[in-house]
């Protein structure tokens, strides 16, 4: 359960937080936890094993709900405890489904109904997590409560005293459906794959003690539905440990923004306080850089719906317009030119994909100064990209560049990492090749 190198503590002007209890050195695995409970997000309801998070091709699918998938019949009956109560709920709304929020909430309340899971020995029970309906906007709280009749609507099947059975065995603040609703949307942690593409949502309630920062000093990473937290700097006793809840990449304004519409506050870490990097994020002539923020929703909204002809088309476009006069840190220009690559990739247009990700490594390395798993991630696909296309030195350099952020984001163990080694491997073993085929 808890590594004993971290403790509660009170944080000042931030409430609840969870600091080092001994020196934590770079890479050092701080805490892994199980979620008390989690789900498969609907967006892949059909594509990941709602047991073990595992992207597959086909999958079995619950012959009740028609709704649950998994690998095979060992995940389905190791899964069976966890849906049973589920699986009656998830039938009587067919055709419609429960959103994530409400069918995690519904799944809480079964862990927590279950004797054998309770929150009682995490650091920071379900009782004292923030709600924050007291300081939300109207809009907001409005939203929560549509999604609080839905989740009586769905229990209703399954625990039709439902209001009673929660009495019993739930805290008194989680009683309440709405109150219960804005405790898992403020405190749930978005469960990533290898290629930190969102598969689920989960509860880890020790970890929820976490506080904001926008260069923070650790990393979560999933393998499963385990999360691991690990350090990314060196950490000195009685340090507070933090997480970024966002995606740290973007300008001071849009990242305090978003957490305060998110998680109800406002920023004041370093990076916020000097608008670190914001002069490089904006670099390059306004009236230029401006086409390229104003098209973003637009393709935005191509990538959404997979969209990809249009979508490279159009960064293509975009990109070829503002040529040389921007450079490539900036903001906008870095995130057209990462969709230019998603969408190459999806066309099997390997040549221009990889000219698109190579464009992007300076950028990531400027935007990351720690170890990272998204500078990770992206120097793997650019490595992936360079070796696929017979690059062989320029891939194995990306490659073991990534093995310099991945060994400390997501551990020597992790089946990332190994995939790592062994790329390096074929590239190592097929240079030896050429060398004495050459002779």
């Amino acid at each position: 359960m808890m590594a004993p190198i971290l403790e509660r503590f009170v944080s000042p002007g931030k409430g609840n937080g969870l600091r080092a209890t001994g020196r934590i050195r770079k890479g050092e695995l701080v805490i892994s936890a199980e979620p008390l409970a989690c789900c498969v997000s609907n967006r892949l309801a059909k594509e990941v094993c709602h047991h073990c998070f595992t992207r597959r091709e086909s999958l079995l699918r619950c012959s009740q709900c028609k709704t649950a998938r998994y690998c095979n019949t060992a995940c389905q009956k190791q899964a069976w405890s966890g849906h049973k109560r589920e699986c009656k709920c998830l039938q009587s709304l067919l055709p419609r489904l429960p959103t994530d929020s409400v069918r995690l909430a519904a799944r809480l309340i079964f862990a927590l109904l279950s004797p054998s899971k309770s929150s009682s020995e995490e650091l920071y029970t379900l009782e004292e997590h923030e709600s924050h309906l007291t300081s939300m906007p109207e809009k907001k709280k409005q939203g929560l409560s549509q999604l609080a009749s839905m989740l009586e609507l769905y229990l209703q099947q399954e625990v039709p005293d439902l209001l009673q059975e929660m009495g019993s065995a739930l805290p008194p603040s989680c009683q309440e459906p709405l109150s219960l609703i804005a405790k898992v949307t403020c405190n749930c942690f978005t469960i990533s794959d290898g290629e930190l593409q969102e598969i689920g949502v989960g509860l880890y309630p020790s970890l929820s003690l976490l506080n904001h920062d926008c260069r923070p000093n650790c990393v979560m990473v999933f393998e499963g539905t385990r999360l691991e937290l690990r350090a990314v700097q060196d950490i000195d006793p009685e340090d507070e440990l933090t997480i970024s809840y966002i995606e740290t990449l973007s300008l001071t304004e849009d990242r305090q923004r978003q957490l305060e519409e998110q998680y109800h506050f406002t920023c004041h870490c370093q990076r916020c306080d000097s608008r670190d990097k914001d002069g490089l994020m904006l670099s390059g002539e306004e009236g230029k850089w401006r086409l390229l923020k104003e098209a973003l929703p637009r393709l935005e909204g191509l990538k959404a719906e997979s969209n990809w002809e249009m979508l490279l088309e159009s960064s293509r476009h975009l990109l070829s317009s503002v040529g040389g006069e921007i450079p490539e840190e900036n903001l906008y220009k870095l995130r057209i030119t990462d969709m230019a690559l998603d969408a190459s990739v999806h066309l099997g247009r390997w040549e221009e994909a990889m000219s698109y990700g190579v464009t992007t490594l300076p950028a990531y390395r400027q935007y990351y100064p720690d170890p990272h798993p998204v500078h990770g991630i992206q120097l793997m696909r650019v490595g992936k990209l360079q070796h696929y296309l017979e690059n062989i030195e320029d891939a194995l350099d990306t490659f073991k560049q990534a093995y310099g952020i991945v060994k400390f984001t997501h551990g020597e163990d992790h089946p990332l990492t190994t995939e790592l080694t062994m790329k390096m491997k074929e590239c190592h073993s097929e240079m030896d090749h050429h060398s004495s085929s050459r002779r």
